[in-house]
């Protein structure tokens, strides 16, 4: 199915305005606290980049996933968080600086990499011979013009008007989740006849590669001896996925709707799994604070 106008043109200027939001949260101090102690970066990058998209081809094989839903699932696993996942990591008192960098680094990375993996994937699932193809320039320029040329005015904003960014901030979040939402709901009355068959073969698909990234976030960081709340981050940041940027780049540039469906379901259910990751992120650092504060009772010496 080819995609109207609306969302050819709408989509596009709607992820273009939200990639602004992300520039007006970052400022320079952002990326100098995190690289000082890049660790956190790095490996929230490498699994963002890398291990997500191998563990979308993982969950395709073992779920025996049709073409298309499979394509899909590689896609919105291969694109970065979000603006929402700063949000969510802020509920859930992670790291909030190592967050918005790991959202903007990711997104200038994935200009390069997306369209690697969605072509790697079409050509797996449909073979060379399939007539379905994402250009790989038009697509980085097109990721380029609306990741890039944003997030540079928003930064931008933030350096000038401060103020006018802090107010902005809350709207285009707003906005964000409302562009989302609209299109779920175009997605869903579109293939109203087919929905619940799709819901079913890309349903598990999604929630797996959602609780996968959470659960590969907080188990990569422990692994590495990173705090709690870098730990929280990273999850977040590989569970709030940029649903937008996926229905893009697969109804716009690939102009499938069936393609579309785990981007649209993921965007669903990444909120529902997201506030259980905010309850578990909140508990976790609660006890870090309370196991400090019960160390330093123990080291202070009591008067007699």
């Amino acid at each position: 199915m080819e995609s109207s106008p609306l969302i050819s043109v709408g989509l596009p200027i709607s992820l273009f305005i939200i990639m602004i939001g992300i520039g007006m949260t970052l400022t320079a101090r952002d990326f100098h606290q995190v690289t000082v102690k890049p660790a956190g970066l790095i490996l929230g990058t490498i699994t963002q980049i890398l291990l997500m998209p191998a563990a979308a081809f993982a969950l395709a094989w073992a779920l025996q996933l049709p073409p298309a839903m499979a394509v899909g699932l590689v896609i919105i696993a291969a694109c970065p968080g979000g603006t929402t996942s700063n949000l969510f990591t802020l509920l859930a008192r992670g790291n909030v600086a190592l967050s918005i960098v790991l959202t903007i680094s990711a997104s200038m990375i994935t200009i390069m990499t997306l369209p690697v993996f969605a072509n790697y994937a079409l050509t797996f699932y449909y073979g060379t011979q399939q007539a379905i193809e994402l250009p790989f320039v038009k697509t980085v320029l097109m990721l380029s013009l609306i990741v890039l040329l944003p997030v540079a005015i928003g930064m931008l904003i933030k350096w000038f008007r401060p103020s006018l960014a802090t107010r902005a901030e809350s709207v285009v979040s707003i906005f964000g989740g409302l562009v989302l939402a609209a299109l779920v709901v175009a997605i869903v009355y579109g293939i109203r006849d087919r929905f619940l068959d799709l819901m079913i073969q890309a349903g598990p698909g999604t929630i797996a590669l959602n609780l996968l990234g959470i659960g590969l976030g907080l188990l990569s960081a422990k692994l590495v001896g990173l705090g709690k709340r870098e730990g929280i981050a990273i999850a977040t940041e590989l569970g709030i996925k940029n649903g937008t940027l996926g229905l893009m780049v697969t109804l716009t540039l690939l102009q499938s709707s069936e393609m579309s469906i785990p981007s649209a379901i993921y965007g669903v259910i990444m909120f529902p799994i997201g506030f259980l990751l905010v309850a578990l992120g909140r508990r976790m650092v609660k006890g870090e604070k309370s196991d400090t504060a019960l160390s330093a009772d123990r080291a202070t010496p009591v008067a007699e």
